[in-house]
């Protein structure tokens, strides 16, 4: 079973175009799985000038991590906001992702939680073609550190 952009756009804090997975191809308590062709979109939001950078795969990987803790209870609720803190290890393979002829899946697997933090590996891939990557700490609650 996949979930849709309607209902990813229910798991995360961003709607409209902001929502940048089209679909959540499978997951599980550790880890999921998305689909997304929106970085070949001329609106995508997060284009500068006529180019979406590899970097916006970050967004697209956090999109993920917060979709994921919310199925399964790693965020109480759909987060108001969450505040990406530290990226370690990013590698990118890829200058621009609008030059990638195929879709994205773009990979989260979850590595510790608590009640104020959540910290996941990442991978953005267009078929085996891995084109970013890394691990990614988000703060879920300010307050709670």
């Amino acid at each position: 079973m996949s979930l849709g952009r309607e209902r990813i756009a229910a798991l995360i804090p961003h709607a409209g175009a902001m929502c940048l997975l089209d679909e959540i191809v499978s997951w599980d308590t550790n880890s999921i799985r998305a689909r997304s062709a929106t970085h070949r979109a001329p609106d995508n939001p997060l284009r500068t000038g006529e180019r979406l950078p590899v970097w916006s795969g970050i967004e697209y990987a956090a999109q993920a991590m917060a979709a994921h803790g919310a199925l399964f209870g790693i965020v109480s609720s759909r987060p108001r906001t969450g505040y990406l803190v530290s990226l370690r290890d990013v590698r990118a393979h890829a200058a621009y992702l609008d030059e990638l002829a195929g879709d994205l899946t773009v990979e989260a697997r979850h590595v510790h939680s608590n009640a104020a933090l959540a910290v996941y590996s990442f991978a953005v891939c267009v078929g085996e073609r891995e084109v970013l990557s890394g691990t990614a700490t988000v703060v879920l609650q300010a307050e709670a550190i």
